[in-house]
Parts: structure tokens; C-alpha cells; sequence
């Protein structure tokens, strides 16, 4: 069930991210002919278009992982024996999961600053705990991703049973 509920939900935040690039690039574009044709430019462009970065970053990061398809440097490892491999994937794992909790806590608790005292961007208004927000929900879907195949491997449960995305 929650592989399901992943499944759309990285459906649903790659198709979001594909029209968010979409309206960066338009916005570009407008921009480019506005400045160029008319001498007039839309202020806000350049920090809407960092913030459609932000979030093609963070939760586009989240989708790679759910994948798997994330580069990997692993021709050592997957030379080495099953066991050894299996044991180097849940090391890697626990170390994601790690490092994405505390990229978690600390950036929820930056977001929430930004949310108290009610920052917003300087030329598109943009509340600024929004873009903060996609960084802490970026990791916590990878640490929820990371905590998900750590079960599996765990269980013996691993649907590739514990190799690499890269491996066959």
C-alpha cells in the first residue's frame, strides 16, 4: 500500500515539476523578449525561476530515489560477494537515512522561522518558508524512501535482492 501511495505521489510531483519547468522556461522566454523588445522586464522572474529550481532540486531528488535511478559509482561493489554487497546497501542506507533526518530537522525548523516571522522574497513575495519547506519535504520523502528499503533489505523482502539500481 504505501509502495502504491509513493508511486502516485512521485507521479504526481514529476508532472507538477515538468509544468513548473515549463513555466521557467516561458517566463524566460517572456522575459528575454520583454527585454529586449519592449526594454521592459518582469522583476520577479529571475527569483520565481530559482525557486522552480529549488523545487525540480529537492522533490525531483525524491523521485530519483524512489526509482532508484540515481548515478552510482559501483563497479567494486557489485563485484564484491552478495553478502558483502547486501551488507554495504543497508550501511548506505542507514547513512541516508541519517543525513536526510538531520537535513530534515533542521530545515523544518528553518522553515518554521521563516513561517513566524513571516519573511517573504524580496521582488516576488513569495513566502519564504515555501521554498525552505520543498528542501525538509525533499529529504523526508528520501529518508522515508531510505527507511522503506532498509525494511525490505532487513525482511529479505528486497525486490532486487539487495543489488544496485545499475545492476541487472
Amino acid at each position: 500500500m504505501v509502495t502504491r501511495i509513493l508511486d502516485r505521489l512521485t507521479g504526481w510531483i514529476e508532472h507538477a515539476l515538468a509544468y513548473a519547468f515549463i513555466a521557467a522556461v516561458a517566463l524566460n522566454f517572456i522575459n528575454v523578449v520583454g527585454r529586449y523588445g519592449f526594454g521592459s522586464t518582469i522583476l520577479s522572474a529571475d527569483e520565481l525561476q530559482i525557486f522552480i529550481m529549488v523545487f525540480m532540486t529537492f522533490l525531483g531528488a525524491a523521485v530519483v530515489a524512489w526509482r532508484n535511478q540515481h548515478l552510482r559509482m559501483d563497479v567494486l561493489v557489485n563485484a564484491l560477494p552478495p553478502p558483502i554487497r547486501r551488507l554495504i546497501k543497508i550501511a548506505e542506507l542507514v547513512a541516508i537515512v541519517i543525513l536526510a533526518a538531520f537535513v530534515l530537522w533542521n530545515s523544518t525548523y528553518y522553515a518554521k522561522q521563516m513561517f513566524n516571522i513571516g519573511r517573504v522574497s524580496d521582488m516576488a513575495q513569495v513566502p519564504m518558508w515555501i521554498p525552505h519547506g520543498v528542501v525538509a519535504a525533499g529529504f523526508g520523502l528520501m529518508a522515508l524512501i531510505a527507511c522503506l528499503r532498509l525494511v525490505e533489505i532487513l525482511a529479505g523482502r528486497a525486490p532486487d535482492g539487495g543489488k544496485s539500481g545499475t545492476e541487472a
